[in-house]
């Protein structure tokens, strides 16, 4: 149907309301608390009474006192004004940005360590206001740290693969991140998908003459299987003098069973090259340092 002025709203405020049982008296209990007589509006034969002192009645707590006594036959009751039961539900979209104070966030308990799994955060998905769990949004922080090294020399060679002697670092001071790198014959393999920095350092010697160009490379594979030279680092000294070399690659592990490294050695130009070890300290080894996710 059709209305005079503006459509009412679809749901309104109601009040709580007290019956009483009256009797010939002029006190009587109010079933809650009020400051004052003005938090109440009294109906007695459904005539509304006129609050304050020298006039119908006066509240106080839970005391309501009456001017002149009611008969038992009388009806009385009253209206809590300041004790809503049903309010109106605002129209869609009818709550902007301006109507939002700015401490509705500053005015808050704030959260004095990280937020658990399940715990929410509101976002907007293309304007679509969502909540999100913070599992699926957290981040940021290196969640994996390794080191690895040779503890002897490898043999003299014009070249080949680092298969033996591996431990992981073990020196006093030193510090691991997440469950680290596992090896096998001088493969290794990560420990979870993601980006890392992986850094080679080396000290190599040449034996049996000059070593012109010698190269100590860093292979990858993406198919547990066939190996190409990701970074390389190229040395050059006299028989049985020693030089050191250090350099990275950043390899994507897309998975685990799949991409892998290992560290070899090639000589270019000139004799026979070794790689040194020690138990006791990094001389030759890699670093594994997982920097975000693939």
């Amino acid at each position: 149907m059709a209305y005079i002025g503006p459509e009412p709203a679809e749901s309104f405020t109601s009040f709580a309301t007290q019956e009483f049982s009256t009797s010939a008296t002029t006190s009587y209990t109010l079933d809650h608390a009020v400051a004052n007589e003005n938090e109440i509006a009294l109906f007695v034969n459904n005539v509304r009474q006129q609050p304050g002192s020298g006039k119908a009645y006066t509240a106080t707590g839970t005391a309501l006192t009456l001017s002149a006594a009611t008969a038992s036959t009388d009806t009385m009751y009253c209206v809590f004004l300041g004790r809503a039961l049903q309010t109106v539900t605002p129209a869609t979209n009818s709550i902007t940005a301006a109507m939002v104070g700015n401490d509705l966030i500053s005015g808050k308990d704030a959260l004095a360590s990280e937020p658990a799994d399940t715990d929410e955060f509101l976002v907007s998905d293309a304007g679509t206001l969502k909540r999100i769990d913070y599992s699926l949004i957290k981040g940021g922080g290196i969640t994996e740290a390794d080191q690895w090294r040779i503890t002897s020399n490898s043999a003299d060679s014009s070249g080949q693969d680092i298969t033996s002697n591996w431990e992981r670092n073990d020196s006093t001071a030193y510090g691991k991140i997440g469950t680290g790198m596992s090896e096998s014959s001088g493969i290794f393999t990560f420990a979870s998908t993601g980006i890392y920095l992986v850094i080679v350092q080396a000290v190599t010697q040449a034996r049996n003459g000059n070593m012109n160009q010698g190269e100590v490379q860093l292979k990858a594979t993406t198919d547990n299987s066939s190996y190409s030279i990701v970074s390389q680092a190229e040395t050059e000294c006299a028989q049985n003098a020693v030089a050191s070399v250090s350099f990275q690659a950043l390899i994507d592990v897309t998975d685990t069973s799949n991409v892998k490294v290992k560290i070899t050695t090639s000589v270019a130009d000139g004799t026979d090259m070794r790689v040194l070890g020690d138990t006791g300290k990094n001389r030759t080894g890699l670093s594994f340092i997982r920097i975000g996710d693939t």
